[in-house]
């Protein structure tokens, strides 16, 4: 009798703690739930305190000056790191890819996975088994990433969180002394851009913001073409963001992106379309982004997804963010740039990515292709197949191959092929990633900088007080305060064929040590290889 009052009281005493578990469980989540809101609601507040004045009919946005004493990043290259160990905040949709390319790429650790659900970065841990690597640490709950990021082992934070989480968790990693990778957008205001670029600028560390569209093969082959003269001067660029939503929007936590549109008016989203064609046009490297002016359409779309999503009535006025934003914005130097965004309608996925120049055309979609005469193509030194070759239409296809046999980016030549075997978006991912890691390791200037990164991510707000105030112009601050024509023309940086052969020697060792020994072996190799460099370049 006493054994079984025995056993029903155990029975109910773990009842009531697997109870108490379940109410802590709900009220972790209904804690986040209530700090994203809270974020969204600073956003806006940081959006209606940027101060702004007309002058001759254009809406001047205030910068703040540099403090003294602070230089600029431009060009900013920190000491090489043989080996890149990395941690990983953000778990959710985009995160675990970039987990599991990162193990195909030799040189790098895996030190920490970190999410606010403790179950996905567990389940991250199953790349780095598969791939015979140790497995991370393991950092979760509200502020895990606080934790994370005052290890001293961890070299760079990559970032894959929802949009309001992506500055808290830089600036953290920054203050503590880490690189970070930030996902798109990286900053959803022009206080965040400027925060991180002042933490940059004054930790001397990069901001990288992770735009894999700049890494896609016709993006990497057409700026090539571009940095080359194919195409002449280009003066006329379009990009957008057109992509329909309606089967993924179930699949964002607690509706964030959705909520996130409907709080905040603008260019969200504007980095896959201007990103790519920013480089071509060299901004701060020679040009710089002086004026916008966006329009969008009503909302439509957005009210009716609120009810379908939440249950909740959602009025026209009340969703900020139109189906369809445009944005217009003239540089310096006389150039154009149109981009769009649209994640409500139904259309074919299209980023537009067009080039208009003195000499050519570039056209990714919907018609991918290239439009040269025959002169401009013997002067870029390609034998034209057809005699008559006329720009008033795309080129064959047998004239498209050769153009782009003899302008391949080197990048595509080093990374192309391995891309296609490990994927990410058709391989750009992955391309992003392993030049990310080369750029590191050799010491040299990151491919994005934190310039980039401001420039790329205001349209949102920008945009907002062009729309807000009947489509006025808006001026576009100079991110570099200063020195937007220090640098000559947009390049990729790389190492000399010697130092691009040891580091690649050094990070396959300690790779191939790493999955084989472990961590302590794969770190005495690195250091037995780093001795033996240093021996070499003594003689």
């Amino acid at each position: 009798m006493l054994n079984f009052a025995l056993r029903v009281k155990l029975y109910l005493i773990n009842k009531i703690f697997n109870c108490i578990n379940l109410i802590i469980e709900k009220m972790k989540k209904l804690c986040y739930v209530m700090a994203l809101v809270g974020m969204l609601i600073l956003c806006n507040e940081a959006n209606a305190q940027t101060k702004w004045h007309w002058e001759k009919g254009t809406i001047v946005v205030d910068a703040p000056a540099r403090p003294a004493g602070q230089q600029h990043a431009l060009g900013l290259s920190t000491a090489p790191l043989p080996v890149v160990r990395v941690a990983f905040v953000g778990l959710g949709m985009r995160g675990p890819g970039a987990v599991e390319r990162w193990t195909h790429i030799n040189g790098v650790r895996i030190v920490a996975l970190c999410d606010y659900e403790r179950e996905r970065a567990e389940r991250c841990n199953g790349y780095l088994k598969k791939a015979n690597m140790p497995e991370a640490e393991v950092y979760f709950g509200d502020y895990g990433y606080e934790v994370l990021c005052q290890r001293k082992d961890i070299d760079l934070v990559y970032i894959a969180t929802d949009w309001v989480h992506h500055v808290p968790v830089a600036k953290c990693a920054l203050e503590n002394g880490k690189h970070v990778a930030i996902e798109v957008p990286s900053a959803m205001d022009l206080k965040d851009c400027w925060e991180l670029i002042d933490l940059s600028e004054q930790k001397r560390l990069h901001c990288m913001l992770l735009e894999n569209c700049c890494y896609d093969d016709f993006e990497l082959n057409s700026l090539n073409m571009a940095q080359q003269g194919v195409f002449g001067d280009v003066l006329r660029v379009q990009g957008a963001y057109i992509h329909n939503l309606s089967d993924f929007w179930g699949s964002y936590w607690k509706n964030w992106r959705l909520e996130y549109n409907r709080t905040h008016r603008g260019d969200v989203y504007a980095t896959h379309g201007l990103g790519p064609v920013a480089q071509v046009l060299d901004i701060h490297r020679g040009d710089r982004m002086k004026t916008l002016v966006a329009m969008d359409t009503k909302a439509a779309t957005g009210p009716e997804l609120v009810k379908q999503l939440t249950g909740k009535d959602c009025t026209e006025e009340e969703f900020r963010n139109g189906d369809h934003t445009t944005t217009l914005i003239r540089t310096e130097k006389g150039k154009v740039i149109e981009i769009q965004h649209d994640v409500m309608n139904p259309q074919p996925y299209n980023r537009l990515y067009q080039l208009t120049g003195t000499k050519g055309f570039a056209n990714k979609y919907p018609i991918q292709g290239y439009a040269l005469d025959a002169g401009q193509m013997k002067s870029s030194g390609v034998a034209p197949q057809v005699d008559n070759l006329s720009s008033h239409s795309f080129m064959k296809k047998a004239d498209m191959d050769a153009l782009v046999e003899k302008y391949q980016s080197p990048i595509l030549k080093k990374y192309g092929a391995e891309a296609k075997v490990v994927g990410g978006h058709g391989g750009m991912d992955f391309v992003m990633d392993a030049r990310l890691v080369y750029c590191l390791q050799n010491g040299l200037p990151l491919d994005i900088d934190v310039y980039d990164l401001a420039e790329w991510c205001c349209l949102a707000e920008l945009g907002a007080l062009s729309m807000d105030n009947n489509c006025a112009p808006v001026a576009v601050p100079d991110f570099t305060r200063g020195h937007a024509y220090d640098q000559k023309g947009y390049r990729h940086a790389y190492a000399s064929e010697e130092q691009e052969a040891e580091t690649a020697a050094i990070a396959k060792a300690y790779t191939m040590t790493l999955k084989t020994k472990g961590v302590k072996a794969a770190e005495a190799e690195l250091q037995k290889q780093l001795k033996l460099q240093a021996k070499k370049h003594k003689k």
